[in-house]
């Protein structure tokens, strides 16, 4: 099924994708609705535009390819399914993700994975390739964040600054989960709840799926990530919130 959406506000487009009967939906003109595919499960969205807020909001096992940048809240609650984004995505992406997949391929803005959780089966997963804002990671409590910096353009500012992968205030009041940063991370400040340590070839290998995953939607090569430098974050065992927010 093929969707116009350039002329339907964000209610009359979800009505329409809610309508079909078909798993495979086609959307096009997209102008910033928001709320596509809010706890959809068992379709597969192809947008072309620029999706508006909460894009897979309490998404439940759709699957969304947008052909384009998204804005805000990418995933907000995420259940399960998987969302990959050809360009930018605004901020807060993930948050209080609980499952499924997001592949970004350019950059991230502020608070992405924020509350990002996990349980038993459910092992969320953000994988963003170019960098991120500030507060990435904040008050994470599971799942898996990767952070590739992966777009040459990134390298310095308009002053020739050099520009951390992530910004700042990352991973704070993290008490769960894991982050990986690819490539040099000695200009990244990091809070005294987490420990830092350069990831061994068996931290990297547990995310060889992601990275796959990574590769084959945005064509690039396996190999040079693989053989990549990478930091991991995890809380510290002394983590302050972690008696606030994990079950003895």
């Amino acid at each position: 099924m093929v969707i116009n959406a350039g002329s339907l506000t964000f209610q009359q487009l979800n009505d329409a994708i809610r309508k079909s009967q078909d798993q495979d939906i086609y959307i096009k003109n997209a102008l910033g609705q928001r709320f596509i595919a809010a706890g959809l499960g068992g379709r597969n969205l192809t947008i072309d535009g620029v999706p508006g807020n909460a894009l897979g909001a309490y998404l439940n096992g759709c699957n969304i390819t947008v052909n384009g940048n998204a804005q805000d809240a990418v995933g907000d609650t995420m259940n399960d399914g998987e969302i990959v984004v050809h360009g930018n995505i605004g901020d807060a992406a993930g948050y209080a993700m609980r499952g499924g997949a997001m592949y970004i391929e350019g950059n991230a803005g502020y608070r992405a994975g924020i509350h990002m959780k996990a349980y038993r089966e459910k092992q969320p997963v953000i994988v963003i390739g170019g960098r991120a804002g500030s507060f990435i990671g904040e008050y994470q409590a599971g799942g898996t964040i990767i952070v590739l910096g992966m777009n040459p353009k990134l390298a310095s500012d308009a002053h020739g600054a050099q520009q951390e992968i992530v910004h700042n205030f990352a991973c704070t009041g993290m008490h769960g989960g894991r982050m990986f940063l690819r490539g040099d991370t000695s200009m990244v400040r990091f809070p005294d709840q987490v420990t830092t340590k350069t990831a061994s070839e068996q931290d990297v290998e547990s995310i060889r799926p992601y990275l796959e995953r990574f590769c084959f939607l945005f064509g690039h090569d396996l190999d040079t990530l693989l053989s990549s430098q990478y930091t991991l974050i995890t809380p510290n065992s002394e983590n302050p919130y972690k008696e606030l927010y994990v079950a003895n």
